[in-house]
């Protein structure tokens, strides 16, 4: 299917995927003939590259081990009006593509992101336990923390307008990238809609290179972090209200010595309980400090957009690395 000055580029990180990098090229290629499609090699120790090149792919080398700094690299070096992001491992269906780029092309979504979890598909092939608790339990804190209703966090397959690709400044380090996606998305209320594809495990002898501890902590060290730094009153405040209880609860000693002589015999608690309120109100504090600072940051991206609407896609280069 051909559309008309729309440029379409299949983005497809990978890192020894020799296995089945051929037929995930050859079926992007089947599912969008007009797209350009990116092979970014991490340091793989086997032939991917070779493989990918033969096929017909653009292959590029990012040094820097990592998903994230290959997603970095291909954001600021390849042109192109929409992006599909697909993993190399063959476990997101190319015949999804289409429907996936559509909403992007007709101005309808910022970013349409495959769920994998509504239909089943990804629990029915994935029979790591850890995983399928993980997404559930990401999805939750996401979801509470940020007011959204993302069905599946941590998909590798989804597709981005040129806004997005241009606006989204890439913190993370690893697989935690997706996370920090969607909550981009969320802050930042960008339009976003899911559709449902059919997950399927790796073939066998193809290795995931998640881990699913080590990696599972990185996420939730990245949701909190971003929590942090995207919800500072709502974050502050909680630490806020913790110290408080935690201090009237050191105090109720020394109170009820007042309330009954009028003199205080447990120094040491009072000492405590109003240790804890003091840092209690400077938590709240820097709660609202930060907040502002938040908003603010939030008009100048808002006033970034704009400018990028005016100034940005008119400039676009013609060059595609």
């Amino acid at each position: 299917m051909k559309f008309d000055n729309t440029e379409v580029a299949v983005l497809i990180p990978c890192y020894n995927e020799s296995l089945t990098i051929l037929k995930v090229i050859n079926d992007f290629k089947n599912a969008l003939p007009d797209a350009k499609i990116y092979v970014y090699d991490n340091n793989s120790t086997d032939n991917t590259a070779e493989i990918a090149e033969k096929a017909g792919a653009i292959v590029r080398k990012e040094y820097k081990q990592g998903k994230s700094y290959v997603i970095r690299s291909m954001f600021s070096q390849i042109e192109a009006d929409v992006y599909l992001m697909a993993d190399g491992d063959d476990t997101y269906p190319a015949d999804c593509a289409l429907e996936l780029i559509m909403p992007i092309i007709e101005g309808k979504a910022e970013m349409v992101i495959g769920d994998r979890l509504s239909n089943g598909s990804y629990e029915k092939e994935n029979k790591r336990l850890c995983h399928n608790f993980g997404n559930k339990l990401v999805k939750f804190f996401v979801n509470y923390i940020f007011n959204g209703d993302i069905k599946d966090i941590m998909t590798g397959y989804r597709a981005f307008s040129r806004k997005f690709v241009k606006n989204f400044p890439v913190m993370s380090c690893g697989f935690e990238l997706e996370t920090e996606m969607s909550i981009h998305a969320l802050d930042k209320r960008l339009s976003i809609l899911q559709i449902p594809v059919n997950y399927k495990n790796r073939q066998e002898g193809s290795i995931s290179k998640l881990n699913t501890y080590a990696d599972g902590v990185k996420v939730l060290l990245t949701i909190f972090n971003l929590f942090k730094n995207y919800r500072p009153l709502m974050f502050f405040t909680l630490i806020s209200l913790f110290l408080f209880f935690l201090g009237l609860a050191a105090g109720i000693p020394s109170i009820k010595d007042y309330i009954e002589i009028r003199y205080v015999t447990h120094v040491p608690l009072a000492i405590l309980a109003s240790g804890l309120e003091i840092m209690a109100v400077l938590s709240l504090v820097c709660g609202l400090i930060l907040d502002t600072f938040t908003q603010a940051d939030k008009r100048n991206y808002e006033w970034k957009l704009i400018q990028y609407e005016t100034y940005g896609n008119k400039n676009k280069s013609a060059a595609n690395f």
